[in-house]
């Protein structure tokens, strides 16, 4: 590996990621903190958050939710926040009996009640499972964000509340994903803790 191009390559990755992270915060500023006050309304009256998404997005949904029920920066109670990617029993259970398109659905079938906030994770704004998830969430009665990259695909169109990244490079959409979840954490914690 030659030093200087990677090195070069390393420096245009970071600003890549750095022009969109500002471009995002021009576009998405005001979408983001109406996200944030959706989630510490439903948080500040006893619901709860479920996170959902594929891959990347599974770990972000996890990494997530352990920030609202840990905590992210203030110490405070815990906040309940549930990532619904972790208990691989339901996963293999629901895809097996069900369909893999089914396993997000299910258990907001199960977990999900009215105000509660469903955060459904893609980074092409187009994965079944996650389109089912918000679809069952809706029909329920949780508010409903997306998160997602690209154009927003299908689910920016059936959420309450779309953060999109315009971006087709999926390891800079995920960056940014996480960016906005720390974001979130930051003001949804100030909103509860500065009443």
């Amino acid at each position: 590996m030659d030093l200087k191009i990677a090195s070069a390559s390393v420096v245009a990755a970071l600003t890549e990621g750095a022009d969109l992270r500002m471009k995002i915060g021009r576009e998405n500023g005001p979408t983001i903190v109406k996200a944030a006050l959706l989630i510490a309304n439903c948080l500040q009256f006893g619901n709860k958050l479920l996170l959902f998404g594929n891959g990347g997005s599974a770990a972000d949904a996890q990494h997530l939710a352990a920030e609202f029920v840990g905590r992210f920066v203030r110490e405070r109670a815990g906040l309940p926040a549930i990532a619904l990617t972790t208990d691989s029993s339901i996963l293999t259970a629901v895809g097996n009996d069900y369909g893999f398109e089914q396993v997000f659905s299910r258990q907001i079938e199960a977990l999900g009640r009215p105000n509660d906030v469903a955060i459904g994770i893609s980074t092409s704004g187009n994965s079944p499972n996650v389109i089912e998830g918000v679809k069952q969430a809706s029909k329920q009665k949780l508010k409903t964000i997306g998160l997602t990259g690209k154009d927003g695909g299908a689910i920016a169109k059936c959420v309450d509340l779309s953060i999109v990244v315009a971006c087709a490079n999926t390891a800079r959409i995920q960056e940014c994903h996480i960016t906005i979840g720390h974001i979130l954490c930051e003001l949804v914690e100030t909103e509860l803790c500065d009443k």
